[in-house]
């Protein structure tokens, strides 16, 4: 009775039956609920004065008392909330004491601690890409609370969650078992207080959403090392200047015309199930605008600048195959292809990985296999060299339009100033073309009919199939520019891209390997049995025996040669089997001859006839 005579907040005067009939008593304790210690006391006093009037269940009645108002107005109404200062958002804290010491409760086993300073879940995203949740927590160390998305995967696992530590909350291998439990709770007993949003850890066209990221409301959930590039898409400056800058570069070269429409045709491959292709730009000569025609298609999405949007060929494999993938939709920039080279000096780039579209199936440590990153867009790049060479098989060649930039034949002059000018002004073009494609009514289906009206136009050209669809792509993506922003009249044309596809001789690995070996021959003809200088009685290594429309050539040497200069020797001899390019015995693909006085078996090569062309007839 002490405590009820010695405290001046509970002057009461009510019956058992005000507490079995009346909401009275709970109210009086509730109206303290934002002061703890008031609270605390009241509630102490009044639980004594029940017990005075027969009446022991105040404590279970006021709980229920609380979830009711909880109910009723979705808000928090119980006895024990989060007490944190400046907190975000007050939670329903279950038997948690959640205040400015930490997080902690009393349990059969002692006091656990989860957490020793404030920390609380403040939203819960959903992404609409594949459905995973995660949770913003909120958490203060010193005067600042700071936020962080994490997986639900990872707040579920005392072994996962320890990984926190590296971004300042403190959780330990001894308080992590705790700490999740505290997060679990909390989410549980707040499910509907909590904010819910939409999320999404990519770029591009989500089904049944829009176009990331221009859906409303959106936010970003995906690795952390993407955040800086998902911020890079974005607008900025004014569309009538943009706009002035990018008829003005389209007016300087057709090259600035093919850059600008690959970018706009990056979207536009999903939709036409087309598979990715490059666009290069390379030359040895400075000052031909190669890198300000890569800012210019930049410019069209978001941020042009080198390092923001655009980024350079100085990364892995790994690393071209997720940034490629986290882009999806839109284009992949990289500048200066010289930057992918080892110590030993060939680049380290491969062309046909990210033309495939979809990266390596990879396992995590936690014994299960990461979801396996895919991407459809056009990829736009620049380098002093060609991005593929001689070497190269068929697939890479085919998916690379390789365009030439002479320093008298300039893709865009005054560089300088364009340069500055889309550094000012960048990313409105890319969210009005997605918007009007998926808006007009029956813009895909014109889409897709156009293309393939190009495609079989440029498919009576002498070039290959993927390369006409590459090109396919980008004349359709030009034409609703033209139409919907430019209005120019410098719309291109199937001619305009003709003379940058590659013929099908160009691009057969058989063709080039061929030409390669021809090559080789002339440049040895020193070390063939009756070439021109094969008599003089120099000591060389013998590849093999020169004679007349032919060559027998070692089939060891013919080997390594053709291994060394990036030829599968098996898919070669094929092809110029198949080609009738050498002359077998049997089901062979090699002859006997007898070299040094030795017999040994040749690959017998004919040799192009000399003709009166400019280019060398093959052999039938």
């Amino acid at each position: 009775m002490d405590i009820i005579e010695n405290t001046t907040l509970c002057q009461w005067d009510y019956t058992q039956q005000d507490f079995l009939t009346s909401t009275a008593p709970y109210e009086a304790i509730y109206k303290l609920h934002k002061n703890p210690f008031e609270h605390g006391q009241a509630m102490a006093a009044m639980v004594a004065y029940a017990k005075t009037q027969g009446f022991t269940g105040f404590k279970a009645m006021y709980k229920n008392y609380c979830e009711s108002l909880k109910l009723a107005e979705n808000t928090i109404l119980v006895d024990n909330t989060t007490q944190f200062s400046g907190q975000p958002l007050e939670l329903d804290a279950g038997d948690w004491e959640a205040d400015d010491l930490g997080v902690g409760r009393d349990s059969g086993w002692g006091h656990q601690v989860a957490c020793p300073h404030p920390v609380l879940p403040v939203e819960r995203l959903v992404n609409i890409d594949t459905g995973v949740e995660k949770l913003r927590l909120a958490y203060r160390k010193g005067k600042n609370w700071r936020e962080i998305i994490v997986d639900k995967s990872t707040l579920a696992s005392a072994q996962k969650v320890t990984a926190l530590a590296d971004r300042g909350i403190s959780v330990t291998s001894e308080t992590a078992k705790a700490f999740v439990q505290y997060i679990s709770d909390l989410e549980n007993l707040n499910y509907d207080r909590l904010p819910e949003r939409k999320s999404i850890g990519r770029l591009g066209y989500i089904p049944g959403e829009g176009f990331s990221p221009y859906v409303e409301g959106l936010l970003f959930d995906g690795d952390a090392s993407f955040r800086d590039l998902f911020g890079a898409v974005r607008a900025q400056g004014e569309w009538e200047t943009w706009l002035k800058t990018a008829r003005a570069c389209r007016a300087m070269s057709i090259t600035a015309r093919v850059m600008l429409a690959a970018s706009f045709a990056s979207p536009l491959l999903e939709v036409l199930g087309a598979l990715p292709f490059f666009v290069h730009l390379w030359g040895v000569d400075s000052g031909t605008g190669k890198t300000v025609a890569l800012m210019l298609a930049a410019s069209v999405w978001g941020d042009p600048a080198v390092g923001s949007y655009i980024k350079t060929f100085d990364a892995t494999v790994v690393g071209h195959e997720k940034t490629a993938a986290f882009l999806n939709h839109l284009p992949l920039c990289l500048d200066e292809l010289q930057l992918a080279k080892s110590g030993r000096g060939p680049a380290q780039f491969d062309v046909y990985k990210l033309a495939q579209g979809v990266g390596r199936t990879r396992g995590n440590k936690y014994g299960g296999v990461d979801q396996t990153p895919t991407w459809r867009n056009c990829i736009l790049t620049t380098g002093e060299s060609p991005l593929t060479s001689q070497s190269a098989g068929a697939g890479a060649v085919n998916r690379v339009i390789d365009i030439e930039c002479k320093a008298d034949q300039a893709v865009i002059t005054d560089g300088m100033g364009v340069s500055s000018a889309l550094k000012n002004n960048f990313g409105m073009a890319g969210r009005q073309f997605v918007e009007r494609l998926y808006a007009i009514p029956d813009a895909l289906d014109t889409v897709r009919e156009r293309y393939r009206t190009f495609f079989r136009e440029l498919s009576q050209k002498d070039t290959t199939e993927k390369q006409a669809m590459a090109a396919a792509a980008i004349l359709v993506a030009d034409q609703l520019a033209t139409g919907w922003f430019f209005r120019d009249g410098l719309g291109l044309t199937i001619d305009d891209l003709t003379d940058f596809l590659a013929s099908k001789a160009a691009v057969s690995a058989g063709e080039r390997g061929y030409q390669y070996l021809c090559d080789w021959v002339a440049q040895n003809a020193a070390r063939f049995q009756g070439g021109p200088l094969a008599s003089e009685g120099r000591s060389l290594e013998v590849f093999g025996v020169l004679e007349a429309d032919e060559v027998f050539i070692i089939r060891s040497v013919f080997q390594r040669t053709v291994s060394d200069a990036g030829f599968s020797p098996a898919a070669l001899l094929s092809w110029l089997k198949q080609n009738e390019l050498i002359r077998t015995r049997g089901r062979n693909r090699t002859l006997s001859k007898r070299i040094n006085g030795v017999r040994t078996e040749c690959v017998c090569l004919r040799l192009p006839r000399e003709e009166l062309d400019e280019e060398p007839e093959l052999l039938p």
